[in-house]
């Protein structure tokens, strides 16, 4: 999905969003670096692009970047991916000389360099930054910090298994590399699932009715790339340019008898584009 304009995504709400006629341009690169520009009102001494962390429990969590003269009578500021931007919601301001910082709208933001982003695979840590328009039209970015990271592909539903495939940055596949879906309310609760290795690639083969048969609930699914002697890798959807893909990448559940009745199960996207399978109880208004 190419983002040439402002759109308005999900977002959890904030009691800084405040409605601003101020407006930024912003343009992704594929290393994962944002540039913004604004109009410049002229005002005397120097700006700053302010970030601020939204949540964070810690109110000086930002980050300043000066605005500087660039053509057309705007000024721009440059957030390059060797600065880093802790994981979660930053919401963007400016700053001026002798003035309070306000929030700024987003203008068009061009974000082709993120789709079907592929990471060169030399950096510690997978840097992801998209600028999205809150619900309230500000302007926020979202940012992913994950070393390594498991990225999620295509999603194949049938009526007894769900396959996964994706890739694996950070870390080598190993034969021994098996999936894990975890209990979110029960943590020690876990299944294991086979995985294809093919290089970097993999395909996770989760059968319904591992799940299906402990009754409804939720599965944070994670990858094993080294087996159990490995680190444990949350299976994720970043690299492109959806900043919340819960409501846009959608699937079908299906349906199965259980002990605990008639359930439901279906792959889905977190709040944070991590992928988590939910298994609930069938009623006659849902859909399978």
């Amino acid at each position: 999905m190419t983002t040439l304009a402002p759109t308005p995504a999900g977002d959890r709400h904030s009691q800084a969003d405040d409605v601003t006629a101020d407006r930024a341009d912003c343009q992704a690169d594929s290393a994962g670096g944002l540039t913004f520009d604004i109009g410049d009102p002229g005002t005397p001494g120097p700006a700053h692009l302010v970030l601020r962390r939204r949540d964070s429990g810690h109110p000086a969590e930002e980050v300043r970047l000066p605005l500087t003269p660039a053509a057309d009578g705007r000024l721009r500021a440059a957030l390059p991916s060797s600065v880093r931007l802790a994981e979660g919601r930053w919401d963007v301001h400016v700053q001026h000389a002798g003035e309070e910082s306000h929030r700024l709208a987003p203008g068009v933001n061009d974000l082709r360099s993120l789709v079907d982003r592929v990471p060169d695979g030399t950096g510690e840590q997978i840097a992801v930054r998209i600028p999205y328009a809150t619900k309230h039209g500000n302007l926020t970015v979202r940012s992913w910090l994950r070393s390594p990271h498991a990225e999620a592909g295509e999603i194949l539903i049938s009526e007894a298994s769900i396959d996964i495939r994706g890739r694996v940055y950070g870390t080598p596949l190993t034969p021994d590399a098996y999936a894990e879906a975890v209990s979110r309310t029960e943590p020690h609760r876990v299944q294991r699932s086979r995985v294809t290795v093919d290089g970097a690639d993999f395909t996770v083969i989760l059968h319904y009715g591992l799940l299906a048969d402990a009754g409804p609930g939720r599965w944070n699914l994670w990858l094993r790339p080294a087996g159990e002697s490995g680190p444990r890798v949350r299976i994720a959807r970043l690299l492109d340019d959806v900043p919340d893909k819960k409501a846009i990448f959608t699937y079908p559940f299906v349906r199965s008898e259980t002990r605990h009745g008639t359930v439901e199960t279906g792959p889905y996207y977190t709040l944070d584009n991590d992928l988590s399978v939910h298994v609930r109880a069938a009623g006659p208004g849902k859909d399978s």
